[in-house]
């Protein structure tokens, strides 16, 4: 149905108008597609049936790098500090990946989150070093060399953001597309096939672990310089938990779904602080409760099963419930890739 591509061509046209019809929603989308370019990293784990409940780990890595670098003479240029930072989580994540990736299931996600409560602990304790939980402010830096004021910052940052979700959400799609990639899936659907043809599962998993923790990293890196402060909150364990929490709400496994649960979770969530303070996270809670329970698809899901309805010519019961909920969902037991 070439229709369903009908309306998100049109969102995607209309986003970058959203800063001049509401500038007050401008940091709110840079927030939400830093932490959805992040949420891919936990999304391509997905794929390959693995739940990280650590991987802020990276996200923190990157963000204390830039903003480690931003206080010495060769810092301060924000290309510098995402290379610098994106960087500095690949290869936290290689090292950390060749313990991890020995283990499936939930004691890969144990595991971790080990990882990252460790990291948390240190940024707390070396109070000199970190700022302890008072954090590192980071100054607003430059761009190619210009300073910026703060609203042609946050301007310059959105649209690049956006240019860089888009260029990321489809590098993410040809990754999972790839033949590497396919390997990758099967690490969940038939590990045993890929060792009977002589190909290492842990290797192939440590690909897609190196790729999801720069995803990670460039996340961080964003959320630091809006925010232009980093904290160990950045490493606490839900950061990492809200990284899944955007997945499952999105579409578990699906790469648009990303950066749609992280739009909704961070609408959502303003709005909710805004309007109901003392009971913000209930009403996150209740919303992610109500897609887990109605929707398992997630949002993605819903939306490939009103378009089935309303363009299948009245597809039955039967039908509808033997349809995929989304054609992004992970790959059951047995499955083919």
């Amino acid at each position: 149905m070439a229709i369903r591509y009908v309306i998100p061509a049109l969102l995607i046209l209309v986003i970058p108008l959203l800063p001049f019809l509401a500038p007050w929603i401008k940091v709110v989308l840079i927030i939400a597609l830093a932490k959805g370019i992040a949420v891919l990293g936990v999304t391509i784990l997905l794929r390959a049936g693995q739940v990280s409940f650590g991987h802020a780990l990276f996200f923190a890595i990157a963000a204390y790098s830039c903003a480690f670098l931003a206080r010495t003479s060769f810092g301060g240029e924000f290309f510098v500090m995402l290379i610098v930072g994106v960087l500095a989580a690949a290869v936290s994540g290689l090292f950390v990946g060749l313990f991890v990736v020995r283990y499936r299931g939930i004691f890969f996600g144990m595991l971790n989150l080990a990882f990252s409560m460790i990291f948390w602990s240190v940024l707390e304790k070396f109070y000199y070093l970190t700022g302890g939980a008072d954090g590192i402010h980071v100054s607003r830096p430059s761009v190619l060399g210009f300073i910026l004021a703060r609203s042609e910052f946050e301007t310059f940052l959105f649209y690049f953001t956006f240019v860089l979700a888009l260029l990321l959400g489809w590098v993410a799609l040809r990754f999972l597309n790839s033949p590497i990639g396919h390997l990758f899936q099967t690490v969940k659907t038939n590990e045993t096939r890929l060792q009977y043809l002589g190909i290492s599962p842990r290797r192939t998993l440590l690909v897609g672990y190196v790729l999801s923790t720069a995803l990670c990293g460039v996340g961080g890196v964003i959320l630091a310089s809006v925010q232009g402060i980093v904290t160990p909150d950045y490493a606490w364990w839900i950061r990492s938990g809200e990284m899944v929490f955007i997945a499952v709400l999105g579409g578990l496994g699906s790469v648009p779904g990303a950066f749609i649960g992280a739009l909704a979770y961070e609408l959502v969530r303003t709005y909710a602080a805004a309007f109901a303070a003392g009971i913000w996270q209930m009403v996150l809670g209740a919303f992610l409760l109500g897609i887990i329970l109605f929707a398992p698809g997630g949002m993605i899901g819903i939306y490939d099963a009103v378009m089935r309805r309303l363009f299948s010519g009245g597809e039955g019961p039967a039908e509808m419930q033997k349809a995929e909920a989304s054609p992004y969902r992970p790959a059951v037991e047995g499955e083919e890739p």
